[in-house]
C-alpha cells in the first residue's frame, strides 16, 4: 500500500494533483479541504489511500493523517464510496463530519450532495463510537483543551440554530477563554 507521497508538486487542481517522485508522476485525487491546505510550495508530502476496483486503481492525497483516517471510517459505511467520501470531506472539514456524527445531526451530513436521509443516518450509526475516539491536532473548537466552548457550541446546534452563526457569536463572548458552558450560553443567546 502506498501510505503516502514526498515529492514535487507538479500540478495542482481543486480535484486532483500530480506529485512526481523519483522521476514517476503519480496522480492523486484531493478533497477541496486539501486543496485549500495545500501551499504553493514545490516539494510537498501527501498522505495517500490506494483504493483497487474492478475498472481503476485510484489513490487518494490527504493533508493530514486525520484526514485519511476519516476518508477510510466513511468508506467502510455501505453505500458511502470513495468519490462520496470525497465530496464530503470537500463539504466538509474531517473535524465538522466527527462533530455532526457524535452529535447526530443528520441534516449537515444530509446537506452534503448525493447523501439521502437514510445514507445519513446510517453513517452516524456506524460511525458514532469510533468517532468519539478520533481526535485531532488542528487548532479549533474540537481540540480538548476548548471543551467549553465546544459544549456550549453542541449545545445551541441541537437546539436548532445554524452552526456559523453560532460560531460567530462565541467568537464574540468567548474573550476571556475561562468562561463556564452555561455563560457562553447564555451570552451566545443574547446575539443569536
Amino acid at each position: 500500500m502506498i501510505t503516502h507521497l514526498n515529492g514535487k508538486l507538479v500540478e495542482k487542481n481543486p480535484t486532483s494533483l500530480v506529485v512526481e517522485c523519483n522521476g514517476v508522476g503519480y496522480e492523486v485525487k484531493i478533497s477541496l479541504t486539501t486543496y485549500s491546505q495545500l501551499k504553493e510550495e514545490e516539494s510537498i508530502k501527501i498522505f495517500t489511500q490506494f483504493i483497487v476496483r474492478e475498472d481503476a486503481q485510484l489513490l487518494y492525497g490527504f493533508a493530514t493523517k486525520e484526514e485519511r483516517e476519516m476518508f477510510n471510517h466513511l468508506i467502510s459505511v455501505s453505500g458511502i464510496g470513495p468519490n462520496t467520501a470525497m465530496i464530503m470531506q470537500s463539504s466538509l472539514s474531517p473535524e465538522e463530519i466527527a462533530h455532526a456524527i457524535q452529535v447526530e445531526d443528520v441534516k449537515t451530513i444530509q446537506g452534503v450532495k448525493g447523501i439521502g436521509v437514510k445514507t445519513a443516518q446510517r453513517v452516524i450509526i456506524d460511525l458514532k463510537d469510533k468517532m468519539l475516539k478520533m481526535s485531532f491536532s488542528t487548532d479549533n473548537i474540537f481540540v480538548l483543551n476548548n471543551t467549553n466552548r465546544f459544549d456550549a457550541l453542541t449545545a445551541l446546534v441541537s437546539l436548532g440554530f445554524d452552526k456559523k452563526s453560532v460560531e460567530k457569536a462565541l467568537d464574540k463572548v468567548a474573550s476571556i477563554g475561562d468562561e463556564t458552558v452555561e455563560q457562553l450560553i447564555k451570552d451566545a443567546l443574547k446575539i443569536l
